[in-house]
């Protein structure tokens, strides 16, 4: 039973505005889906832009401007581009041409020209690099080195047919054991081994250098091609015991080159400092292929 109250004609008068304006009134109900649309499109905006940010590939060091692992492959594979370039350069200069048979037009200038201006260049930039990285002068010590690889290089190659191919690949194959070693986390730098490495690294910087005094100056007879390397101990070269030592040497290096670029990723270094990384392995590659390149000679001359 309805109330009476109700019927009273105050209540049953209707305010044409009020109508118009109240929420459940026809109007009323446009306009609140008119703004429930508009809420619903603003939030679907939002969504689609978040999804979009989440999709997108992260931002690379060009965008960050920042030192990267990707990048600083990149810039060391392009070193060895350059270097690969030249060393064929250096090849067919030293041997005036591409016959590996004989020595009749051998020549060494380019070995020279490699390794003194390759020398020249890496003790500027390992001293300069600190206040400014100059990638031009380590592209220069790039087309260098390949220079000097080259040359020595061709010079074995006649010695020793097919020693190349046997340096290049041992050299590729202590590379991928130790960068596979260290990206398992099986071997890391330490402080302790940093400091015997840097003491047998100026141990063996002054046999090298006094082996190199004494086969200028003639002391050593002419029958030792390496010098002291080619000296015995219980039969064994001299020269084989170093290089084994060596080549753990620079092994240890290498750890060493990934370590400092896993910090300066680690710590947001600038992009410029992917350089030195690169510079840093190409020193530590070339040094390696040229002792086992000597180790293999040694064995196969006393052969």
């Amino acid at each position: 039973m309805s109330n009476f109250a109700f019927n009273n004609p105050a209540f049953k008068q209707q305010d044409p505005r009020n109508v118009a304006t109240y929420p459940g009134a026809p109007q009323g109900a446009q306009g609140a889906q008119a703004a429930s649309f508009q809420h619903a499109t603003v939030d679907a905006a939002a969504n689609a832009q978040l999804e979009g940010m989440y999709a997108a590939p992260p931002a690379g060091s060009i965008e960050t401007d920042r030192m990267s692992v990707e990048d600083t492959v990149w810039k060391t594979a392009g070193l060895f581009g350059i270097l690969l370039v030249t060393a064929a350069i250096g090849w067919v200069w030293t041997l005036g041409g591409t016959d590996i048979t004989s020595f009749s037009t051998v020549s060494l200038v380019p070995w020279m020209i490699g390794a003194l201006g390759g020398f020249v260049l890496a003790m500027i930039i390992t001293f300069t690099s600190r206040k400014k990285v100059r990638p031009a002068l380590i592209f220069a010590y790039a087309a260098l080195e390949g220079l000097f690889i080259g040359g020595i290089s061709a010079f074995f190659e006649v010695l020793y047919p097919g020693i190349v191919l046997q340096a290049t690949l041992a050299t590729i194959s202590v590379v991928g054991v130790t960068l596979a070693l260290f990206a398992s986390g099986k071997i890391r730098a330490s402080k302790k081994a940093t400091k015997i490495f840097m003491v047998a690294m100026v141990g063996y910087l002054v046999f090298s250098l006094l082996n190199l005094v004494l086969m200028w100056t003639g002391v050593l007879p002419a029958s030792q091609a390496f010098g002291l390397y080619s000296a015995e101990i219980m039969g064994i070269p001299l020269g084989l015991i170093i290089g084994v030592l060596v080549v753990i040497m620079a092994a240890y290096s290498l750890v060493l080159d990934f370590d400092q670029i896993q910090q300066g990723v680690r710590n947001g270094a600038p992009r410029v400092y992917g350089w030195l990384g690169a510079f840093g392995i190409m020193v530590t590659v070339v040094w390696l292929y040229v002792e086992i390149l000597r180790i293999i000679a040694i064995v196969r001359g006393n052969n």
